[in-house]
């Protein structure tokens, strides 16, 4: 289904097949971190990522969203792709500056499936919006929800589902539940207020007060 998505900030599929059992993935590399590693390193040296670059990451991610959200089959029927897993793990930036999204739709097939990895339960709370934690239908919105967790994250350098929690998977679960979050401003003040408007609406607990779209969200970016 994801395979024909080719877009500059997709990371593209170029082969799906098997051998023997096992079944494999060919997939463009990119050359580059993860924006998680980016992030950690950049709390190691006591650093945030420049306002003006965290913004390109995110509008990257809009157009990236964008084009898959909006994608059709050959018949000319919408596929309504939801991402499912936007998260600073799933976005790659190439040493040339490239930000690119991977993993499309694997997040619905890994939901389902029991892990014995200790925290991965964990990671993906944080990057979910309430309908998801509730276990609801889920659209185009719900991606830009996760989005604008991740872009708080990377100009407020804090995981809002984690600023003054225990950080169990429990207390995680009903915080993004019931949509907890302080502004951005709180946590960094040099913000600029429309940014902080801007990040707010993206995290709206009611989806029809989000951004509707991943272009409306790109253009306000």
């Amino acid at each position: 289904m994801v395979a024909g998505l080719s877009h500059p900030n997709i990371v593209q599929i170029f082969d799906l097949g098997q051998i023997d059992k096992s079944y494999f993935i060919a997939m463009e590399y990119v050359h580059g971190r993860d924006l998680r590693t980016i992030l950690k390193r950049a709390k190691e040296k006591e650093q945030r990522p420049p306002l003006d670059l965290a913004l390109r990451v995110a509008s990257g991610l809009c157009a990236a969203l964008e084009f898959a959200h909006r994608k059709k089959d050959d018949r000319g029927r919408a596929m309504e792709i939801v991402h499912r897993d936007v998260s600073p793990q799933n976005i790659l930036i190439s040493f040339e500056g490239d930000v690119k999204l991977t993993d499309f739709g694997i997040a619905k097939a890994t939901t389902k499936a029991s892990s014995t990895d200790r925290g991965a339960l964990r990671g993906k709370l944080l990057y979910m919006s309430p309908e998801q934690a509730w276990g609801k239908g889920l659209d185009r919105r719900s991606d830009l929800f996760s989005l604008g967790l991740v872009l708080y994250e990377m100009i407020a350098d804090e995981k809002p589902f984690l600023a003054g929690n225990d950080g169990t998977e429990m207390t995680i679960l009903e915080k993004v539940r019931q949509c907890q979050i302080a502004a951005p401003r709180s946590q960094n003040p040099r913000i600029p207020e429309s940014l902080d408007r801007l990040v707010m609406k993206a995290l709206q607990k009611d989806p029809d007060e989000r951004f509707q779209d991943a272009a409306e969200m790109g253009r306000a970016l």
